[in-house]
């Protein structure tokens, strides 16, 4: 795919008012997440709750691509209409997670590698005739005592270079998520610290391997206190914090960064990229890519009861339609209240 035309699909995905639901959920999160809401995970049941999702009334407004599983590009509706079919029709952009999973570094105890290169510029091929249209590929970055090293951040900022040049070749556009986590007790400033190295460090990798960032999305960790913190970090201060962060490294050729919501609650994750539109404008689209964020409570709604499922879509539309508003700075604590 020629260059204006990835760019293209980039601009897309992170449109005004809308932004990316991640369902790509790997076999034991998905399973681990059915579980809290006492649904066995069979085959069956993820396709169900999958399309709960991609078929909610009206969520195109505010959702413009969908991150899949491997399983789920495969599965179909209920009609038997192929999922990136069904995604497509309203017009919502059907993507796919790519890597294999983080796995331990050799040698580096308590930091890991994500693993996946081998085969990817075939299975690209194929996810693309599937209906693919972006990919995704996370790398995890801890913080801890004596961690994250420099060679633990260097070899996860190149398999992301490379996955993304992969990508570009295969016509996808790439989204890079470099997600520090934020299991810990560090502080905030120790977060921008590590979170600016690593962009740092992919950026430089990225443009050593041709990758047109044009044609690139960043899906990066919001800048927050370590969860165990005993200080922690107000939204206006998360909110700064991670606009000067991207400010100081991010070029401004990237369309737009789809944050990930890491374990934040659906409330916090919209109140913080409210926040950080509110600010003003800057110099790429300040969007999401949520999957707890976004799914939780849309979970707890269906728990697996087929006459649950349009209460579960209403929830669905209604976080949606908030991380909407936050993408113009206009989320209010009242949508909560009256939505209720």
């Amino acid at each position: 795919m020629p260059a204006h035309e990835l760019g293209s699909v980039a601009r897309s995905l992170v449109a005004a008012g809308k932004g990316i639901l991640a369902a790509d959920e790997s076999a034991p999160t998905i399973e681990k997440r059915l579980k809290a809401v006492d649904v066995p995970s069979t085959e069956e049941h993820r396709r169900a709750y999958r399309e709960l999702l991609f078929t909610t009334p009206g969520v195109s407004e505010f959702i413009s691509g969908v991150i899949l599983f491997d399983e789920t590009i495969r599965q179909k509706a209920s009609d038997g209409t192929p999922f990136p079919e069904v995604l497509s029709r309203p017009g919502i952009l059907p993507g796919i997670k790519v890597d294999q999973g983080a796995k331990a570094l050799a040698g580096f105890p308590g930091e890991k590698i994500t693993e996946g290169l081998d085969g990817l510029r075939e299975r690209l091929v194929e996810y693309r005739k599937a209906g693919a249209r972006f990919a995704k590929w996370r790398a995890v970055i801890a913080i801890g005592a004596g961690i994250p090293t420099s060679y633990c951040l260097k070899a996860n900022a190149h398999a992301l270079a490379r996955y993304a040049a992969l990508c570009q070749e295969a016509g996808l556009v790439p989204i890079v998520e470099p997600e520090v986590l934020m299991d810990g007790s560090h502080t905030i400033e120790r977060c921008e610290e590590v979170t600016m190295t690593m962009l740092s460090l992919v950026f430089s990798e990225l443009l050593e391997h041709r990758v047109v960032l044009e044609g690139t999305l960043l899906k990066p960790n919001m800048v927050l206190s370590g969860k165990e913190c005993p200080k922690q970090a107000s939204v206006a201060e998360v909110a700064e914090a991670t606009v000067r962060c991207l400010r100081r490294v991010v070029p401004s050729a990237v369309p737009g960064i789809v944050f990930l919501s890491g374990g934040q609650s659906a409330g916090q994750a919209t109140e913080h990229l409210n926040a950080m539109n509110a600010l003003g404008k800057q110099p790429w689209e300040l969007s999401f890519s949520y999957g707890r964020a976004l799914q939780d409570p849309v979970l707890k709604t269906w728990r697996g009861i087929p006459a649950n499922v349009p209460g579960a879509q209403r929830t669905f539309y209604h976080r949606a339609r908030c991380n909407g508003a936050a993408r113009h700075g206009r989320y209010t604590k009242e949508m909560e209240i009256s939505a209720a």
